[in-house]
């Protein structure tokens, strides 16, 4: 068959849902999984998953949220599931890889076409390091139609689904929904209470979806994941640092800052701060964003 010497060129490869070896457990329990999938990469049918989602049109918060979470998650031994979409996907996908760990692309297209196109890098390394994980056919397009049904995968290989922002209309509140409908567990992160891009998030929480800070809040409630080890530090040591960054360190948070409010909280001239916030930068405690904003990546 000519679609199967084109996947062996690739370095791919199709896992039926007989194929009880390689085909992934939690899947299996879903309603409707899918007969065969297209696999790239390193795919493992006991591992340990948890979905990562959100908006496409994610904050400096959200991506920053989503990289947090799914660096603890992956730093754990578990495998963070997404569906490389642009803002919170992307952002869950390149946690896991930063901190070594495992992760899965489950995508909307064939496994030859690279969707969103910015994202083909990102595609390219996790079909390496991880995973990328398909049931369309070689040469499908990213139809709309594709992507609720591809919704219902990455949360069927999860033990939890969590969203980490999600205004009222984003397709991730579809893959929190297919989740509760499987019986797997719904988290989700608040954000601003004003925030248009959080107010599907609010109201998962309000409908029951766990409320998550880090990522300690969704081991604890999975009993696959919580007899795993504690989970390492939120915060970076800030002991080892000189005075002058771990006072900057502490000013800065999740969301964005201006250097010249960052000086007054500090209480620091601007320019012993503007130092200090390129040695925190460097130490990969911290981010710049235009415009002279700020935040702490850790």
């Amino acid at each position: 068959d000519e679609e199967f010497k084109r996947l062996e060129g690739m370095g791919a490869k199709v896992v039926g849902i007989d194929d009880r070896e390689r085909y992934p457990r939690l899947l299996l329990e879903i309603p409707d999984p899918p007969l065969c999938l297209f696999v790239k990469g390193d795919l493992r049918p006991d591992e340990p998953c948890v979905a990562v989602v959100g908006t496409r049109r994610a904050s400096n918060y959200g991506r920053l949220m989503a990289e947090r979470i799914a660096r603890e998650l992956a730093s754990q031994g578990v495998c963070v599931v997404s569906g490389l979409a642009r803002g919170i996907d992307a952002s869950a996908h390149r946690g896991a890889l930063e901190a070594g760990g495992r992760t899965i692309a489950v995508l909307g297209t064939g496994l030859d076409v690279a969707y969103p196109p910015e994202n083909r890098d990102l595609q390219e390394e996790i079909a390496r390091k991880g995973a990328l994980l398909t049931e369309l056919p070689l040469g499908t397009m990213p139809h709309p139609w594709n992507f609720p049904l591809r919704n219902r995968i990455i949360s069927g290989l999860s033990y939890g689904v969590v969203v980490v922002e999600a205004p009222e209309d984003s397709g991730a509140l579809i893959t929190a929904a297919t989740a509760a409908e499987q019986g797997r567990e719904v988290f989700a992160v608040p954000g601003e209470v004003m925030s248009g891009k959080s107010k599907g998030c609010h109201r998962l929480i309000k409908e029951g979806a766990k409320l998550v800070e880090d990522a300690s809040d969704i081991v604890e409630e999975i009993p696959a994941l919580s007899e795993r080890p504690p989970l390492p530090l939120l915060r970076p040591p800030i002991e080892g640092l000189p005075p002058s960054e771990a006072r900057v360190f502490e000013c800065l948070d999740l969301t964005e800052k201006h250097v010249d409010t960052i000086a007054a909280e500090a209480g620091l001239p601007p320019a012993e701060v503007v130092k200090a916030l390129t040695m925190l930068e460097i130490k990969g405690l911290c981010k710049r964003l235009p415009g002279d904003m700020f935040v702490r990546t850790a």
